[in-house]
């Protein structure tokens, strides 16, 4: 199991919300990510929540800083559209780039990208929403719009076109520290054949009794940043519960 730190940025800060909304801002992203990596954590991603708006000079500059300071693997997820996106994050201190709005819109990018980089270098972030008893939905653009796709449908699709890995985040419980949204990990679970990583609502230890041995990774925010829990405690309460980890 991979403890692995989500950093959203805005430029060169670290942003964080609700439900993906109200989003403030928290400091220099760089302190927080070199904090991560000094305490252990396994991975860091780096979401680029304005990249298709604005420059991305900013997630540039904070991955050559990456690259010279921090020694675990980083991937980057922000407006990747084309191979070329991509090779830029790589040619800048990337080891793995996640795709979101892009696939959902025109999913060969997938495959694309797979053909330039190979499986195990690109991921898919989803990003789901209930909408009804035993259904989530896929959305897109940092959770504002509905793509109408049923997240196990995509899960399929996405897979079957190549993706090495997944991350899925509830939205309904980002933010709010009040546990996962168990149902709809099981829910991914019962269709994913690559690594799948989960997010959304982390707060407490004890949120992690419930989780299946099965999955690869939890992506952690809200508690990282605002030190509710500490990724040497994560990591205690996961070899207690018989995950596998590095210490």
């Amino acid at each position: 199991m991979r403890v692995i730190s989500r950093l959203d940025i805005k430029n060169n800060d670290l942003i964080k919300g609700l439900n993906f909304e109200g989003l403030r801002k928290l400091g220099n992203a760089k302190d927080f990510a070199k904090e991560y990596y000094k305490k252990n954590a396994d991975e860091i991603m780096y979401i680029d929540t304005v990249a298709s708006l604005y420059s991305r000079s900013g997630l540039h500059e904070i991955l050559l800083f990456t690259a010279k300071n921090i020694f675990v693997p980083i991937t980057v997820s922000g407006a990747i559209k084309t191979v070329d996106d991509a090779l830029l994050y790589f040619q800048n201190g990337a080891d793995k780039i996640s795709i979101n709005t892009a696939a959902v819109n025109e999913p060969k990018i997938i495959e694309e990208l797979v053909k330039y980089f190979g499986s195990a270098n690109v991921a898919l972030s989803i990003e789901a929403k209930k909408i009804k008893n035993g259904t989530w939905n896929v959305f897109t653009s940092t959770g504002r719009d509905n793509s109408g796709k049923e997240l196990k449908d995509w899960i399929i699709e996405a897979t079957e076109r190549g993706v090495g890995e997944i991350s899925l985040t509830s939205i309904d419980n980002d933010g709010y520290q009040s546990g996962f949204d168990y149902e709809m990990i099981d829910h991914g679970l019962s269709c994913c054949k690559v690594p799948l990583i989960v997010g959304g609502g982390f707060g407490h230890l004890d949120h992690l009794d419930k989780l299946d041995k099965s999955i690869s990774g939890i992506l952690i925010g809200s508690a990282l940043h605002y030190k509710k829990v500490e990724i040497h405690s994560i990591k205690k309460k996961l070899a207690d519960l018989g995950f596998e980890v590095r210490i």
